[in-house]
């Protein structure tokens, strides 16, 4: 089903950050400019960092489930160092200052007459029409903002990449699974214009307004896929663990729809937050409500990603050359690194909503826990992200790997035979 029509005011906030990605590399004042000349901002003292998803331009996650011992030396990132003047736990002052989205009255209405339609739970909307089951966090106004945000942040730590998988350098044919507000399938779409990129998901939350090649099919992913065997020159699939049930049927059909030779990418964020320090205790709450959305996960047959798993994933549809990127996400800007400490400050604001968009609804519906209660655990571990001296990091997995070529790869190996 494609998604498609004029711009609208909905469409502002993923519009600006369109805008904002091609004019990353000028100056503040030329981004005011072109902000004010599409009606976007409507003074000139507004702050760039006012605009719906423009946060990466402020100033002022993605989390483990396997051990380290687990993983390869080459795998993980190194320790990130403190800043030396990160507070201790003598600090009185003890939490960072941070946005605030308001609190939301608790009420259930539902309908389900069209894609449009959706539940209101808690005080958030949530999909309705594959299934309320389907994707347990929300997809109102402020999820998607926190999408865009969470997009930002990823840039930051792939240090601007869009992905890590060595695919040509013109692809045709690109595919985003799960592609939420449809901000990384726009910024492909931009990088490749003359490729035709393909964005997929629940719910029609994404902008009306988008590059050319850009459309929007609104589909689950664990149906049969209508594409074509041996078309995608990449398939991408990103934080969408938490809605797939059954990897093994959404890979197969991703295996059959690539092109032999060509890539497929799986980014996704780990279940369980660390500290390398040992200023995290077992008791912290952000660390407990993350375990208890782990239970919840595994009740639903969705068992959180880790990089073993995904790598498994991709090694039971049939892929080979597949490479692991475990990449550290700082909660809070404690890093002495300059890019990092950016990035923990995005992270900290992230988090605002984050922990209620992934732990609300699974502990209610799933763990049957009172809505008071479970929100109660979500502003704790809120504050206990805060903490100054608590130095805290997720992870970030990219797992990707290339469909066998036959013909090719029996070249090659006949090439490097006669070389040796």
């Amino acid at each position: 089903m494609q998604v498609s029509g004029a711009l609208s005011t909905k469409s502002m906030g993923r519009m600006a950050t369109y805008i904002c990605s091609l004019l990353s590399d000028f100056p503040l004042e030329t981004c005011i400019c072109t902000f004010l000349s599409f009606g976007i901002l409507q003074q000139a003292n507004t702050s760039v960092s006012r605009v719906p998803g423009c946060w990466v331009r402020c100033s002022t996650s993605t989390i483990i489930e396997k051990s380290l011992s687990t993983m390869s030396a080459s795998d993980v990132e190194n320790t990130i160092e403190v800043d030396s003047f990160a507070p201790t736990p003598e600090d009185t002052d003890d939490e960072y200052q941070s946005s605030s989205y308001g609190s939301y009255q608790s009420s259930v209405n539902s309908v389900n007459f069209s894609i449009d339609e959706h539940v209101y739970e808690n005080g958030r909307r949530y999909h309705s029409y594959f299934g309320t089951d389907k994707n347990p966090l929300p997809t109102d106004e402020i999820e998607q903002e926190r999408l865009d945000l969470h997009h930002e942040i990823m840039l930051m730590l792939l240090k601007g990449d869009l992905y890590r998988a060595p695919i040509s350098n013109n692809p045709k044919y690109i595919l985003d699974i799960g592609t939420g507000t449809g901000i990384w399938a726009i910024d492909m779409a931009t990088k490749f214009p003359e490729a035709v990129v393909i964005g997929t998901d629940l719910s029609p939350i994404q902008p009306k307004w988008a590059p050319l090649n850009v459309s929007y099919d609104i589909s689950d992913a664990e149906d049969e896929w209508d594409y074509p065997p041996d078309h995608f020159d990449f398939i991408h699939i990103r934080n969408l663990a938490q809605g797939i049930t059954n990897w093994s049927k959404v890979l197969e059909e991703v295996y059959r729809c690539t092109k032999p030779g060509s890539w497929v990418e799986l980014a996704e964020v780990g279940g369980m937050v660390y500290s390398d320090d040992g200023t995290m205790t077992e008791d912290n709450p952000l660390r407990h409500a993350l375990t208890l959305m782990e239970q919840a996960l595994v009740q639903l047959g969705r068992p959180p990603p880790s990089a073993a798993r995904l790598k498994g994933y991709l090694e039971e549809a049939g892929f080979v050359d597949i490479k692991v990127n475990c990449v550290k996400q700082p909660m809070g800007p404690w890093a002495k690194d300059k890019r990092l400490k950016k990035i923990g400050a995005l992270v900290q604001a992230n988090l605002e909503t984050a922990v209620e968009a992934y732990v609300l609804a699974l502990c209610t519906r799933i763990l049957g826990m009172a809505t008071e209660e479970a929100t109660k655990l979500c502003d704790d571990a809120v504050e206990a992200a805060k903490n100054k001296s608590t130095h805290m990091y997720n992870f970030f997995y990219i797992v990707y790997g290339r469909k066998p070529d036959a013909d090719k790869d029996k070249e090659k190996e006949s090439s490097q035979r006669s070389r040796s």
